[in-house]
């Protein structure tokens, strides 16, 4: 695998990219190869005790910059802890959300801007970007069927936002990838989890 690679997995509620993140790091296991799959908010001991206050479903009174200040902090726990340390010593990252669900959840959905949540997020991180984002497409309907249809699923704070709320998600995605598609690479999550998988697969390997 390439050193220093920062690769980030973003879509909405129900598009499948935890699942299918699961699989792809037990290819790679298979395969031998030196990486880090982690997740956000969450991904070391501080930025997880975060994560259950954002996403805990009885804080419905959160307000918005409180929201965002908070990713923001999980953000910076988690990137200086893990993330960057990893990419200095030349180990691969795998990453479930980044930088990209604040400037859609928060920027959009939120109606916060997307250009205040990014400078939040730079004070935290600083300009370090993903190499590479694959953003998994899919209708805001569909994920949360998805998400209804499966009663094992941890079901949290965001998932019981309105449709309205869950399609602004949907366009601040697909603005962000028009916004830098030297970065993004899209994949039909409306296909079968195989499907998903190998197409995954196949843009890993060629960027791996």
């Amino acid at each position: 695998m390439k050193k220093n690679l920062f690769i980030t997995f973003e879509g909405p509620e129900g598009a499948g990219k935890t699942t299918v993140l699961k699989l792809i790091v037990e290819r790679l296991q298979k395969e031998g190869k030196e990486f880090i799959a982690t997740r956000e908010p969450g991904g070391s001991e501080i930025a997880e005790k975060i994560r259950d206050i954002i996403l805990n479903p009885a804080h419905t009174a959160m307000d918005a910059r409180t929201e965002a200040l908070l990713y923001a902090a999980a953000r910076s726990q988690h990137f200086v802890e893990k993330v960057e340390p990893a990419l200095v010593l030349g180990i691969p990252v795998l990453c479930d959300r980044f930088i990209d669900s604040s400037l859609a959840y928060q920027g959009h959905a939120r109606g916060l801007g997307m250009e205040g949540v990014r400078s939040i997020n730079e004070f935290a991180i600083g300009d370090r970007m993903p190499d590479l984002t694959i953003l998994f497409e899919l209708e805001p309907e569909v994920g949360l069927a998805r998400i209804n249809a499966h009663s094992e699923r941890e079901v949290n704070r965001l998932d019981v936002e309105s449709l309205a709320f869950h399609k602004k998600v949907h366009e601040a995605y697909t603005l962000l990838a028009k916004q830098s598609p030297e970065r993004f690479c899209i994949v039909d999550a409306s296909k079968t989890l195989e499907e998903v998988v190998e197409n995954v697969w196949e843009i890993l390997k060629n960027e791996l």
